[in-house]
């Protein structure tokens, strides 16, 4: 197997380059013994091919080069990068959430129409007297 990235997924659109350990580390200025290290902890978990390679992404080389900025110039130790990983992850989901329920309340008010609106209702005191009443 050669050093060059790897290609999954059919179309030109759809194309997702994944790269051996090797190229990941070499992308990443470490080693590939860190790669490995920082796999074990979860802190950046690639693909594994059917053998149980690992195969890492373009977004994985961004989070190990962003684990490496925040342990070297920020001091972070890694249990606290894999807290921070977490958080920003939980951050994400929540905000692709956010969009999704913006989304549908879009949507729900482009069809919202007034005259199917239920009655307001009124907090006024009626009185019923029956019409025919007999008077003694």
């Amino acid at each position: 197997m050669s050093n060059d990235p790897k290609q999954a997924g059919g179309g030109n659109s759809s194309r997702v380059e994944f790269f051996m350990i090797s190229v990941a580390a070499q992308l990443a200025g470490m080693h590939a013994q860190t790669l490995r290290t920082y796999d074990r902890l979860g802190l950046v978990t690639p693909q594994r091919t059917s053998g149980g390679g690992r195969r890492y992404s373009a977004r994985d080389v961004e989070l190990l080069r962003e684990v490496q900025r925040l342990s070297q110039d920020e001091g972070v130790n890694l249990a606290g990068i894999k807290r921070i990983i977490e958080l920003t992850n939980q951050v994400e989901e929540l905000q692709q959430r956010v969009t999704e329920l913006s989304a549908e309340l879009d949507r729900l008010r482009a069809g919202y129409r007034p005259d199917l609106s239920p009655p307001q209702r009124s907090t006024a005191l009626v009185v019923w007297q029956p019409r025919n009443r007999r008077k003694n």
